[in-house]
């Protein structure tokens, strides 16, 4: 068995029980790359100091064998990702329909309607809470 084989074996072993790459981690080590190229730019101590803060933290998270604890972390990033991501394909979707489409808020339960352009003054029926209220198409 060469010297390779070893380390990679011994990295194994070593590994064992931790928590690995995860999404969070892997977005603080990223989000370092770029504030470190930034720094590089500009300048700034303070985007260097980040750039070191967020790198250490995803190494952290990397070896860290407190692994509940981390996919806890990881589940909540998740969420916040993934509703972030939903408000902005929801946004694009209506800047694309602004044309055939005016969008509304409920006035009661703050959902949001979509109501054909060129209908009219309508009654607009909120299908989550039931609310009736007038609108122009």
């Amino acid at each position: 068995m060469g010297f390779f084989e070893k380390f990679k074996a011994g990295f194994i072993r070593f590994m064992q029980g931790r928590n690995g790459p995860d999404q969070l981690g892997s977005a603080a080590i990223w989000t370092a790359l770029v504030l470190c190229l930034l720094s590089m730019f500009t300048g700034w101590a303070v985007l260097s100091a980040l750039c070191l803060v967020l790198w250490g933290y995803g190494v952290f998270r990397l070896f860290s064998r407190n692994t509940a604890k981390r996919y806890a972390e990881n589940q909540a990033y998740l969420s916040a990702r993934d509703k972030a991501l939903s408000g902005a394909r929801q946004a694009v979707a209506r800047l694309k329909g602004r044309k055939q489409y005016r969008y509304l808020v409920c006035p009661q339960c703050k959902a949001r309607l979509r109501l054909p352009r060129g209908v009219g003054e309508v009654n607009v029926h909120c299908r989550q809470c039931g609310h009736t209220f007038p609108a122009k198409g």
